[in-house]
Parts: C-alpha cells; structure tokens; sequence
C-alpha cells in the first residue's frame, strides 16, 4: 500500500465525517475516540480520532449546555483550566447559580452541577462529553476552548 493511500482514506473519512456534522454526533464515541487519539500510536488510530474531534468543533449545538447547573459547573471547570476569561466566566456562573438559588456554590448538591465542575459536558441532545478526555494536542485544546466559549455564551443567554 502506497503512503498516498492512507492519506486519501484519511480525507476520505473526515469529509464523510465533516458532511455527517448535520446529525447529531455521538458524544460517547467521541469521547471515546479522543481517549484512544491521547493513548494511541497507531497512524490510521490517529487519522479517525483526529477527524471524530474536527468533526465536533463544527458542531456547536453538540458543546452546549442542556441546563443552567452545568453550565455553571462547566464555566468553573474552564476558568479552573484557563480557558475563558475569568472575569467574564466568574460573573456569568454566578449569576446563573444566583438565578437557580445556589449562592454558596459548595454546597450545591445538583448532580449536572456538579459533573460540569468535573468538566463533563451534558449536552442540549442528551450526550455527555469528558472535556479531559480530549487531552492537550492541539486539536483537543481548540475543541475545549469552543466548549468552553459556546457555554460562556450561553450562560449570558440564559441570565439575560
């Protein structure tokens, strides 16, 4: 097999990816994929997991929030990783956890609350995505930072 081959079914299945970014993606496998991209050697392993995290950062409604209380989890969770501004992220999570009656965020017991502080991402469809999951490659970095960006956004959004 010529090194040309691999290349054209490395594109091959990230335009067929990028085009099925109209359906939902699947969360779960994403993150899947981008544990086995952060472990894996393999080049072809590489390829369709880098490809699974290209596809999600044409996702956006897939990296926003399904609720209030993760968004406030997230937003610490990126503010904790560097992700946002802190200033904006700190005054928008306490705003929304002043709107859901949560002043005193330690002693917020609410489960999507408290799975975004851990940055685990619940979805609008229902999925959840381990921010972590996606590592510290470059691509992995950039799907984080829109996570972050979108639910910093629509924590505005939901405080407005």
């Amino acid at each position: 097999m010529s090194v040309k081959q691999p290349v054209r079914l490395s594109l091959a299945l990230a335009f067929g990816l990028v085009s099925a970014t109209a359906s939902a993606v699947n969360l779960q496998q994403l993150s899947s994929s981008a544990e086995q991209l952060m472990g894996s050697s393999t080049g072809s392993a590489n390829n369709s997991n880098t490809s699974s995290l290209t596809s999600l950062l044409s996702s956006s409604n897939s990296l926003s929030a399904g609720n209030m209380n993760n968004a406030a989890g997230i937003l610490q969770y990126c503010m904790k990783q560097k992700l946002v501004n802190a200033t904006s992220a700190d005054n928008v999570k306490n705003q929304l956890l002043n709107k859901l009656g949560l002043e005193n965020q330690s002693s917020s017991t609410s489960q999507d609350y408290q799975q975004g502080l851990a940055g685990l991402l619940n979805s609008k469809e229902g999925q959840q995505i381990n921010l972590d999951s996606l590592g510290n490659s470059e691509l992995g970095k950039k799907v984080k930072a829109k996570a972050c960006d979108l639910v910093l956004k629509q924590g505005a959004s939901f405080i407005s």
